[in-house]
């Protein structure tokens, strides 16, 4: 199971390797380098690593400062699959993703590491 050890901005500890750039983390791993056509907004084409790995919840991590936006069409679509969305600053959302994963659900945590 991927264990998020640590964070703080701009830096996140998994499983005790260190990243530096956003990633999508999941149950089983990780995916590195989580890019987005625009680096503070996350839309439809943003997300398709992350409809390949079925969630239940997708938790966004918005930044330490929560500047990264979720497109409205993000959420219809998730929601419309019937994906639960929660949107945290990114220190909340490494929680948030921990309780989910203890509590045995299906989630997946997508987290900007800095603003």
């Amino acid at each position: 199971m991927a264990i998020v050890e640590e964070y703080e901005f701009g830096r996140i500890v998994i499983n005790g390797r260190e990243y530096r750039e956003d990633v999508i983390v999941h149950r089983n791993g990780v995916e590195e380098g989580w890019w987005r056509k625009e680096g503070h907004r996350v839309s439809l084409d943003d997300i398709k690593r992350i409809m390949q790995l079925n969630p239940e919840v997708v938790v966004f991590g918005t930044g330490a400062y929560g500047r990264m936006r979720v497109d409205e069409e993000v959420r219809r679509f998730l929601n419309e699959r019937s994906v639960e969305v929660i949107e945290d600053e990114s220190f909340s959302a490494v929680r948030i993703f921990e309780s989910l994963l203890r509590s045995g659900r299906n989630a997946v945590l997508a987290i900007h590491l800095t603003c």
